[in-house]
């Protein structure tokens, strides 16, 4: 069972009168990767930077290791931060940018405890070259700053930040200088680097594909409160509310009706799925990801409506599909041309119900996607025709 390491207690933090953290609970286990994700706003910054001791909040705890660390200076917490803008010293090479922390320590001196002596040189060489093959840079000891990448720029301030031993490393939203295909790999890098030293990364971003890619826990945070808590897998598959399923990928948001367990109503119709603890007929949202539904014939589909709208991805098309009105967004290897009536069918398992929340009604529906798809509307269309 993983120890807890870090427990954030009724965190409260406010600027200028404007409310940033909400009464804020969360715990971090030992060596769990933790990412705290959300938009602009939202108070994962602020979180990271109280956790650091770069900012005090106005009530409640910080516990690490079960002590009380809210007045404890940063210097002096085990933890070390890496930042959007990686401050590598450019007249330093590698070697020294990584040592630097290093050869400010003070260690006692065996001799004589109450005196305070530099690390060995040998140590430190020893320590800086350990990192160096944790991150896949040895050889490059004596670089300097501007003959790197910026992913091995990244890789240097990481080495610096962990070669001095935290029992946590914060991260604010490092890879978002790097171009698309580097953030990419610096993903996959930035978990295998945490697995091999074994301590807490915390994490910040906006980037849903970073956190669901590296990620062993993901926070979701809106307005300075924690939306929902879980696995990636568990935040992808069942989101806890609106903003949730709109935030963690792409949704079609739909008011339903609870008719029973396992039974769903949407535009009229009823659809079976795996959900249940609701009341009867009692209002929902059901989220529908575009990859979950299927294109059939018209005479086949559970619901039928126009394409108003065709984007080719590569591997899939994006495909907006009117339903009475409200466009949902098809994700698929089949072309189907704008103006085009198809069915849809969606499997059980592909059907998500939710309870009705302060963000219901405000996502999911594809209108804008493209100001051309608004050309087309199901509401124009004659009044004999089936709409379902």
């Amino acid at each position: 069972m993983s120890k807890e390491l870090i427990r954030l207690r009724d965190l409260c933090m406010a600027y200028d009168d404007e409310l940033v953290l909400d009464h804020l609970n969360l715990y971090i286990n030992d060596k769990e990767f933790l990412t705290l994700l959300g938009p602009s706003g939202c108070g994962k910054t602020t979180t990271l930077r109280i956790i650091g001791g770069f900012s005090t909040p106005a009530s409640g705890d910080v516990l690490f290791d079960g002590v009380r660390i809210n007045d404890v200076p940063p210097y002096r917490r085990q933890i070390n931060t890496v930042f959007q803008k990686y401050a590598l010293f450019p007249h330093l090479n590698v070697f020294e940018n990584i040592a630097f922390g290093l050869r400010m320590q003070r260690t006692p001196d065996p001799k004589a405890p109450r005196r305070k002596v530099k690390l060995a040189e040998t140590e430190i060489r020893e320590r800086v070259m350990e990192m160096l093959e944790v991150i896949s840079l040895k050889g490059f000891e004596n670089r300097k700053p501007d003959a790197l990448s910026g992913g091995q720029q990244q890789r240097v301030a990481i080495a610096r930040a962990l070669v001095n031993r935290p029992k946590v490393l914060l991260l604010d939203e490092p890879l978002g200088a790097l171009d698309l295909k580097l953030r990419k790999d610096m993903q996959i890098e930035l978990k295998r680097i945490q697995q091999q030293v074994g301590i807490t990364f915390i994490y910040v971003t906006h980037d849903q594909e970073e956190a669901l890619t590296m990620s062993d826990t993901i926070v979701v945070m809106d307005k300075g409160t924690i939306q929902q808590i879980g696995t990636p897998e568990d935040i992808y598959n069942e989101p806890k509310n609106a903003f949730v399923a709109d935030f963690i990928g792409e949704s079609n948001i739909i008011d339903g009706i609870m008719v029973r367990d396992k039974l769903v109503q949407m535009y009229g119709r009823q659809f079976p799925c795996l959900d249940g603890g609701f009341g009867e007929n009692e209002p929902v949202d059901v989220v529908i990801r575009p990859e979950d539904i299927d294109i059939v014939p018209v005479e086949q589909g559970q619901l039928t409506g126009t394409v108003t709208g065709v984007t080719f991805k590569g591997m899939q098309y994006d495909i907006i599909v009117d339903f009475r009105g409200f466009k949902w967004l098809i994700q698929t290897t089949d072309h189907s041309p704008a103006g085009a009536r198809i069915g849809i069918k969606i499997d059980p398992d592909g059907i998500h119900v939710m309870r009705k929340s302060q963000y219901s009604g405000m996502f999911g529906d594809y209108s804008s996607f493209s100001d051309a798809y608004d050309e087309l509307d199901d509401a124009e269309a004659g009044e004999g025709e089936d709409e379902t």
